[in-house]
């Protein structure tokens, strides 16, 4: 299962809330994005269980103020349809 997180956190700390993502072991990309949200975080597990830990885990870094999380709907498009 894979779901993307879009994180805002406390302007001047984005660098240090990327890099406490980052070695989340769920985490498979996180990078710095400008506009409404500050942090884009790409999360892979074999289960919603794992998801839903490491998106608690994202919520819970310090500095890390709201979370959008928009979970992937295998079989609409990308490189996702032959996974299932």
């Amino acid at each position: 299962m894979i779901a993307y997180i879009l994180a805002t956190c406390i302007p001047g700390h984005e660098k240090e809330v990327i890099a406490k993502i980052k070695v989340l072991p769920e985490v498979v990309e996180v990078n710095g994005v400008m506009g409404r949200y500050d942090v884009f975080v790409k999360v892979s597990a074999d289960n919603s269980l794992k998801v839903d830990s490491a998106i608690g885990k994202v919520r819970s870094v310090p500095h890390v103020t709201t979370t959008f999380t928009m979970p992937v709907i295998y079989g609409q498009g990308g490189t996702i349809d032959n996974e299932k």
